[in-house]
């Protein structure tokens, strides 16, 4: 191909020094057609096919090629035909007699022609986008994996990142919950993928049947819900940059913490500190184009929405109530009775009617115990004999205290005393655990061993009075004898000390 300077003087010698066609092919040493191009062109245009290529081998088999192509198309990437097998295809089964470079070489462009283009768009003010992200993190010294819910402002470019042990409803719930207070007010609509957590059933016509937890989340703070399309990731392509933004900034090297409490204040912290940041094409910052989402946001409600779980159960045999694959304990006295379960974040409620009956730690391990030894002490207290072996007092740290009292009170009453020291254990379902050892300690430095001097000195250290104990009711006690003092006795005291 002749260079752009040949170019520029053959043109120069036919168009201003009036050189003839004829004459300029001579003095240049080229055809006379390549002069026409030259004059024509005034850069070299590049080869210029006149014709189609002609495959002969292939193109009896391209509509074969283009069929596979779009079935594919269906199907998931990691089982898709490549051109490899497609050429294999072609000459086991249909007789192609061609060779495989030409079959890649079409497949190569025929998938480039497949490829999505997109549309560039404009984000009014007011909107929002969802999804949760996945990383490993270090949480309490133990590896493992987190989810974190992202909420992004395309208008802005506002974000608010919050880590759960797991994707659940529950954890949705309340990182909403948390954004909205964050950002103080509720986007006009949030754009979400086809999660399960929001969607029960996408229906013929494409519209979604929302879940129960879904749809109260959207009555109680009234925004539009919309959704992507299945599959298609780049549709909410806002929050899929902002999940990997957090993934690559926040959480690199391994974010490592001793609660999720203290890792949800950190990125908190970090989101605030992106609000000063000023992005590749805005000359504001994000904190000064969020107040223009602010501005067509919508008030928070009163009461923010309680982001729980809610399940019905029964109580079985053992006093334990079963919520995603763990057991929590209530007391013995609600055993076979049907309950409420409401699984938060960090806590899991168990109400009967309208009271709550127990609190527990959530449990993010599967098949658990959690067990509160309070809520057995009743049944203990009449069978006794099963103290010693009751999975739910086993490992209770208690001061050593208890233990003093409960060898004194066996020594004394035999197994009365175990059951008197089930009483004194009782104390704590109605006084604290500081109030209750308080109270053995007394007991033990006066000598009043027994549950009825444990439960009034704890209540006179409520009530702060002095106490008044009945000796009469510990016979096994030494009887102290007190006479009153006379003026004789003084005399006496006093002739003694002349002599």
């Amino acid at each position: 191909m002749k260079g752009v300077e040949l170019y520029g003087r053959v043109r120069r010698a036919v168009f201003v020094e009036g050189m003839s066609r004829r004459e300029a092919a001579r003095v240049f040493g080229i055809d006379r057609r390549t002069v026409e191009k030259m004059l024509q062109f005034s850069v070299p245009p590049g080869y210029r096919r006149s014709k189609p290529v002609r495959r002969p081998k292939l193109d009896p088999f391209v509509e074969i090629i283009d069929r596979i192509l779009a079935e594919d198309s269906d199907r998931s990437k990691k089982q898709r035909h490549t051109s490899k097998r497609i050429f294999e295809r072609l000459r086991d089964e249909r007789g192609y007699v061609g060779g495989i470079t030409i079959v890649k070489d079409y497949v190569h462009a025929a998938r480039q022609r497949q490829r999505e283009m997109f549309v560039p768009l404009a984000h009014p003010p007011g909107h929002a986008q969802v999804d949760f992200g996945e990383v490993l993190g270090v949480i309490g010294g133990v590896e493992r994996k987190i989810h974190f819910l992202a909420m992004d402002l395309p208008h802005s470019d506002g974000c608010f990142v919050k880590a759960y042990p797991a994707e659940t409803s529950e954890a949705f719930c309340d990182g909403h919950v948390s954004a909205f207070a964050f950002f103080g007010g509720v986007p006009v609509s949030i754009l979400y993928d086809n999660t399960r957590i929001a969607v029960a059933r996408i229906l013929g016509d494409g519209t979604r049947k929302r879940t129960r937890i879904f749809s109260e989340l959207i009555s109680h703070y009234l925004f539009e819900d919309r959704f992507g399309r299945p599959g298609k990731g780049n549709d909410k392509g806002k929050v899929e940059g902002l999940v990997g933004y957090c993934r690559r900034n926040f959480m690199v090297p391994l974010p490592r913490f001793a609660s999720f409490d203290d890792l949800n204040a950190w990125l908190e912290a970090r989101c605030r500190r992106r609000m000063s940041d000023r992005l590749r094409g805005h000359g504001e910052t994000i904190g000064e184009r969020l107040e223009r989402d602010r501005a067509h946001f919508q008030p928070l409600p009163a009461v923010a929405y309680d982001a729980c779980d809610m399940r019905t159960a029964r109580v079985s045999s053992l006093s334990l109530v079963r919520y995603r694959g763990n057991d929590y304990s209530v007391p013995t006295t609600y055993g076979h009775r049907e309950v409420l379960v409401r699984g938060y974040v960090h806590e899991v409620v168990i109400a009967c009617g309208a009271e709550i009956i127990a609190r527990h730690r959530r449990s993010w391990e599967t098949e658990d115990f959690i067990f509160d030894p309070l809520h057995y002490l009743a049944l203990i207290e009449q069978k006794t004999n099963a103290l010693d072996q009751a999975a739910p007092l086993a490992g209770w740290d208690l001061p050593e205290a208890f233990t003093t009292l409960r060898r004194l009170l066996e020594a004394r009453l035999g197994k009365k005393g175990k059951r008197e020291f089930v009483q004194v254990l009782r104390l704590m379902e109605t006084f604290s655990v500081d109030d209750v050892h308080a109270g053995i300690r007394c007991a033990l430095e006066r000598g009043t061993i027994g549950f009825d001097a444990v439960k009034h000195l704890v209540l006179c250290r409520i009530e702060r009075r002095p106490p008044r104990l009945d000796m009469t009711v510990y016979p096994y006690l030494p009887k102290a004898r007190v006479e009153v003092t006379s003026a004789r006795s003084y005399m006496s005291l006093l002739a003694g000390a002349g002599s």
